[in-house]
């Protein structure tokens, strides 16, 4: 599989699934893949050689993530989302909606901080300047909700309805920064509604349900413009390659369906995690109200009472 790197594909056969799994791709994320998962693997060693444990259920999340990443850019995948809208289409909603919430259910940045031993007095070694970073200015802004659904929709409409998007995909370098983009917004917006990993912004699980319904509408109202749109709305995608044998309105309109479904499949399982998190931590709250009461007698359930028995001898 060939192509020129503006755009249009040279010796392209049709789009079959085995043709798109094939190795090939982006040396780039390859590299980047093979060293995310190896950096937490050393994570994974390095607490398990001093006694402690991690969740193999956020291992394989984690792991999940890399490979769903590696699926849609080191593959003739790849290939093909240079003149398929569908096939770029798909890469985009993987990279920024799947990728993201299986990466963060991993808790790694959790998993660093546990990791990364600590500076002596006085000194300061990558563990405490990551502990700075999360609490600095800069993580606070870019995470607060303002930020994350503004470019997350911006992501969108600023793209793929001006110029930008055709001058992205006209060289290999561009193509390259759009889907690190793609992948960088997801983990922005997610971050903070997932809640695993430490950070500055930790609001309520309703109101992280909030910001996950925000932008839904936007979402959707993308997609369905690019399904009932009756002419190419992207020049990169205008014209495929006739050995592809895709008519470009009926390509851009898959390509809108898979922006459809993913604005609602992606938030449906993460409104499940929400859920589930939000279960455990009542639970969790649960139990140590349940442990102050027993050593302190249930001493707020007493000043209670007699807080009633004196209202009651006023009366």
């Amino acid at each position: 599989m060939e192509h020129d790197g503006h755009g249009s594909g040279m010796d392209l056969p049709p789009f079959t699934l085995s043709r798109a799994l094939e190795l090939g791709g982006d040396p780039v994320f390859l590299i980047g893949c093979l060293a995310a998962l190896a950096l937490y693997g050393w994570g994974v060693l390095r607490l398990a050689r001093r006694g402690d444990r991690w969740s193999h259920g956020r291992t394989v999340s984690f792991a999940l993530g890399v490979v769903s990443i590696a699926a849609v850019t080191c593959t003739g995948l790849n290939d093909y989302g240079m003149v398929l809208f569908s096939a770029h289409m798909l890469q985009h909603m993987v990279i920024s909606m799947v990728s993201p919430i299986l990466l963060l259910l991993g808790a790694p940045v959790t998993l660093l901080l546990r990791a990364l031993p600590t500076a002596g007095r006085g000194r300061r070694g990558p563990r405490e300047i990551l502990v700075r970073l999360l609490h600095s200015r800069y993580v606070s802004v870019v995470t607060s909700p303002l930020f994350t659904i503004t470019l997350f929709v911006a992501s969108l409409y600023g793209l793929y309805f001006t110029p930008l998007f055709d001058f992205l995909m006209g060289s290999r370098v561009g193509h390259l920064a759009m889907m690190l983009h793609f992948l960088a917004v997801g983990l922005v917006f997610f971050w903070p509604i997932m809640g695993v990993d430490p950070g500055p912004h930790r609001p309520s699980h309703l109101m992280r349900m909030l910001e996950l319904f925000a932008t839904m509408p936007f979402h959707a109202f993308f997609g369905i413009a690019l399904m009932m749109a009756s002419e190419p709305m992207v020049d990169t995608f205008a014209d495929p390659p006739a050995s592809l044998g895709v008519e470009a309105v009926a390509d851009q309109s898959g390509a809108g369906g898979m922006a459809w479904a993913f604005s609602e499949i992606p938030t449906v399982v993460v409104l499940v995690a929400l859920v589930i998190q939000w279960y455990l931590s009542e639970e969790r709250r649960a139990r140590r109200q349940d442990r102050t009461a027993d050593r302190d007698g249930d001493r707020e359930l007493e000043a209670y009472n007699a807080y009633l028995a004196s209202l009651r001898s006023r009366a």
